[in-house]
């Protein structure tokens, strides 16, 4: 077994795509070294948050069930007022690898939706809700006409990375809307 790390000195070492990969290394499928993770993700500094992401992309992308139990603190923190681009890009970053349990569908939804909805907002935010919106779609196609419309709204105006994103989520939006895309359990 590896010897214990201190993460949130690690974290400060230094930013970069070998440290973060050694991060996600060291708390691999560890229910306790994620929870260490997290909790220095959410204590900050802004700095620290930052940094943590990266590696807690990473674990997610690779052990999406870890995240579930801290799914509540997450979603509550990307709720707090004056939260950098950063935090929201890398939480949104993280909630698209992972099945959404129905009881956080609310809160997620309504931020996903300001987040696109908001001019504000980087287009990496935007592009990441889209895909949280895309999966929830699935489950409540109530919402996929209020999805499509503010894709096609933008879409005039967007980037090549929204214009590209709206183009996949519209052609899933259709797949729902003809049944061809099958439901979360």
């Amino acid at each position: 077994m590896a010897p214990q790390m201190d993460l949130r000195k690690e974290i400060l070492k230094e930013h970069s795509k070998t440290q973060a990969h050694k991060l996600a290394d060291y708390v691999g499928d560890s229910t306790s070294r994620f929870k260490q993770l997290v909790d220095v993700y959410l204590a900050g500094p802004y700095r620290v948050t930052q940094r943590s992401a990266w590696p807690l992309g990473i674990i997610a992308e690779h052990h999406p069930d870890l995240i579930i139990p801290h799914l509540k603190k997450l979603i509550d923190f990307l709720s707090k007022p004056g939260i950098h681009d950063s935090v929201k890009r890398n939480t949104m970053r993280i909630l698209q690898f992972i099945d959404i349990p129905k009881k956080n569908y609310g809160q997620v939804t309504e931020l996903c939706f300001e987040y696109l909805q908001s001019r504000k907002e980087p287009i990496a935010v935007k592009v990441f809700s889209m895909t949280v919106l895309s999966k929830i779609i699935k489950d409540e196609p109530d919402l996929r006409n209020e999805l499509k419309m503010i894709i096609e709204d933008q879409m005039p105006y967007a980037t090549g990375a929204f214009t590209s994103r709206g183009r996949k989520v519209l052609k899933e939006i259709d797949m729902v809307s003809k049944g061809t895309v099958k439901r979360s359990l």
